[in-house]
């Protein structure tokens, strides 16, 4: 009978190793998410402080990110607000692609 069940632990590793880098990338994925949520946020209020004094607010966003995230950078001027709009780089490359937006304001021009 413990013959039998010799392989039976090694089966069951190889079988759970797909589903654990599974959860592993989606661990990741969600930290880059959260990440990226965090820079966008810091974009915005460079952005917003930088179209306070009458600067470029493109310009400073830019300035405050990585190169990985200023490739899919948008920055929307309204009024005294600006928001500032990322795409989210993926660990997979074929996923769908997401984006992530701040707004943010200060004084300055109406």
């Amino acid at each position: 009978m413990l013959g039998d069940q010799r392989g039976q632990a090694s089966l069951e590793l190889v079988a759970a190793i797909p589903a654990v880098l599974l959860v592993a990338l989606a661990a990741c994925q969600l930290a880059l998410l959260g990440h990226a949520a965090w820079l966008v946020a810091h974009a915005a209020r460079a952005a917003a402080r930088a179209d306070a004094v009458g600067r470029s607010p493109g310009h400073a966003a830019r300035t405050v990110l990585p190169r990985s995230l200023e490739r899919g950078l948008l920055v929307e001027r309204a009024g005294r607000r600006v928001r500032v709009r990322v795409r989210v780089p993926m660990l997979l490359p074929g996923l769908s692609r997401v984006s992530i937006s701040a707004r943010s304001s200060l004084g300055g021009r109406p």
